[in-house]
C-alpha cells in the first residue's frame, strides 16, 4: 500500500500541485475572463479534506508540494492548511512545500509562510510597467506586488519570477526583467502562452510569441551557458555568465518536455489531473468522502488514476490556431 507512484512510463509520480481555491484577485487576460463565474464554496475541498488528500499523496511517495491556485492566499484561513503541512516537513516525509502566487498578498503572509516551512515562492509578473501590469492583471496593482517581494525576502523565501511571454506586450522587457532579478538575486522563468479555457475575445495565436525568439534575444546581450539540471518539470534552464543568474524557459509549444515528467495536478474540488494539457482527469472526491476514517480506498483511486497518466499533451500552434486546447480554465487545474 506505500509502495511509490509509478506510471504507465515508468515515471516515478513525486510532485504534487494542488489547487486550493479558483478565487483570485487578478483577472489576467491570458488565465480568466474578467466576469469569471467561480465554483460555489460547497464543491470546494474543505482545508480537512485538503490536509487528508495531501497526506495521502505525500504516504504515497510525493516529496515535493506546491500549493496554487487560483490566487491560493485569498483562500480563508488557508494558513491553518499550510501550518498542518509542516508535519509532513518536520518528519522528513514531504522535502518541500512551496507556492505559486501573484504576490498581491505576501506582504500579509510572508513572515507566516516561512514559519510553516516554505522556503521558496514563484511569483507571476509580466511585467514591471504600471500601466501595462493593470491592463494585463486587470484588477492588479503592480506596488503592492513589488511590497510583497521585499516583504518575501525580508521573511527569507527565496524568490523566482515567472513571467508568460506576450507578442507586443512585453517583447521589450526582457532585458529589464532579466536586471531586476538580478539586482535581488531572483532567477526568472519565461513561459510560452497556452491555450487554456475559452477567453472570449482574447487571440491565443496572437499573443504567442515563441521562447526560442526570447532566447536569441537575450544572447544577443549576454552570454548563455545551457545547465545540465532537470526538475522532472517542464522548465530548460540557462545561466547567464554576466550576471551569473538562473533563466528558465518553459515551452511546451516549441518543446515538449513530458518525457521526464514527474507530476500531477489536483483541482481545488479533488479532481486530479494526470495532464495540464489533456481533458483526462480521475475525481477523487468519492472515495474522501464516502470513507471518512479509512484511506485506503482513496489510496486506491489515486494508484488507478496514475495508472492512466498519458504519455504527453498535444499544444500545438503551428497551423495557427489554437490546436490542442483544453477547455478549462488555468485557475481551475492549478496555476
Amino acid at each position: 500500500m506505500t509502495a511509490p507512484l509509478i506510471d504507465p512510463f515508468a515515471r516515478p509520480i513525486t510532485y504534487l500541485r494542488v489547487s486550493v481555491t479558483d478565487r483570485c484577485d487578478f483577472r489576467c487576460v491570458y488565465c480568466m475572463t474578467e466576469n469569471m463565474t467561480f465554483l460555489p464554496k460547497k464543491d470546494l475541498l474543505t482545508l480537512e479534506e485538503l490536509d487528508r488528500m495531501c497526506s495521502a499523496f505525500v504516504g504515497l511517495g510525493v516529496r515535493k508540494l506546491r500549493i496554487t491556485g487560483g490566487e491560493p492566499l485569498v483562500r480563508r484561513d488557508i494558513m491553518t492548511f499550510f501550518e498542518g503541512m509542516t508535519r509532513h516537513l518536520e518528519s522528513g516525509a514531504l522535502e518541500e512545500l512551496t507556492l505559486t502566487t501573484n504576490g498581491s498578498q505576501l506582504e500579509r503572509f510572508a513572515e507566516e509562510l516561512h514559519a510553516a516551512g516554505v522556503r521558496r515562492v514563484n511569483v507571476s509578473l509580466d511585467t514591471l510597467d504600471e500601466e501595462k501590469f493593470a491592463r494585463v492583471t486587470r484588477w492588479g496593482r503592480l506596488p503592492q506586488v513589488l511590497r510583497g517581494l521585499d516583504a518575501a525576502q525580508r521573511a527569507g523565501l527565496r524568490v523566482k519570477l515567472n513571467a508568460v511571454a506576450l507578442k507586443g506586450f512585453n517583447e521589450d522587457e526582457i532585458f529589464t526583467l532579466s536586471e531586476f532579478c538580478a539586482a535581488r538575486g531572483m532567477d526568472l522563468t519565461w513561459i510560452e502562452v497556452m491555450p487554456m479555457g475559452d477567453l472570449g475575445n482574447e487571440d491565443r495565436v496572437g499573443q504567442y510569441w515563441s521562447l526560442n525568439d526570447l532566447r536569441a534575444r537575450l544572447a544577443e546581450r549576454y552570454t548563455l551557458t545551457d545547465l545540465p539540471e532537470r526538475t522532472g518539470g517542464p522548465a530548460r534552464y540557462v545561466r547567464l555568465e554576466e550576471t551569473g543568474q538562473k533563466i528558465g524557459f518553459i515551452t511546451p509549444l516549441t518543446h515538449n518536455f513530458c518525457e521526464s515528467c514527474n507530476r500531477v495536478r489536483m483541482t481545488c474540488t479533488g479532481q486530479l489531473y494526470m495532464c495540464l494539457g489533456q481533458e483526462d482527469m480521475a475525481d477523487l472526491r468519492p472515495a474522501l468522502r464516502n470513507h471518512p476514517n479509512d484511506d485506503a480506498p482513496l489510496r486506491e483511486a489515486i494508484r488507478e488514476a496514475i495508472a492512466h497518466k498519458p504519455k504527453g499533451h498535444d499544444f500545438d500552434y503551428s497551423r495557427q490556431k489554437a490546436d490542442g486546447q483544453v477547455s478549462r480554465h488555468m485557475s481551475h487545474t492549478g496555476g
